[in-house]
């Protein structure tokens, strides 16, 4: 049997925290999305003057990244690229900048959305955010 790892409350609101901290330092109104492996909602916090559209958009970014096990910018370039296609995969509704897995040791125990300001931006906070960490 293997073991797996697993976020854990105290994890999720480190991760909340150092996003939040990320946001407000560089004044971005923003929604933060934090889920487990299967895409499942443990945190979602819309800083005040966030747009309402960013508390569905930064849920469907995490799940995405999370789900895939990679950053939703992946499918976003791919989309870019030409590849509509893509558009229709089953699941995957936030296919743009700003999910970002939470890796440990190989394996996909999470992810964090963020939406509200650039998607490199969205992004930045999301890092921050599993920064803390330390993984």
């Amino acid at each position: 049997m293997k073991t797996k790892h697993q976020l854990d409350a105290a994890d999720v609101k480190a991760m909340a925290a150092a996003a939040e901290a990320e946001a407000l330092k560089n004044q971005w109104h923003v929604t933060i999305a934090i889920v487990d492996d299967g895409g499942h909602l443990l945190w979602l916090q819309r800083l005040d003057g966030a747009p309402a559209i960013s508390a569905h958009i930064a849920p469907a970014k995490a799940h995405t990244a999370a789900l895939g096990r990679r950053e939703s910018k992946v499918y976003e370039d791919v989309i870019n690229q030409g590849r509509t296609s893509f558009l229709s995969a089953p699941q995957l509704q936030g296919m743009l900048e700003g999910g970002v897995p939470v890796m440990k040791d190989g394996q996909c125990i999470g992810a964090v959305g963020v939406s509200g300001v650039k998607s490199s931006e969205d992004a930045q906070i999301a890092r921050a955010g599993i920064a803390a960490l330390g993984l």
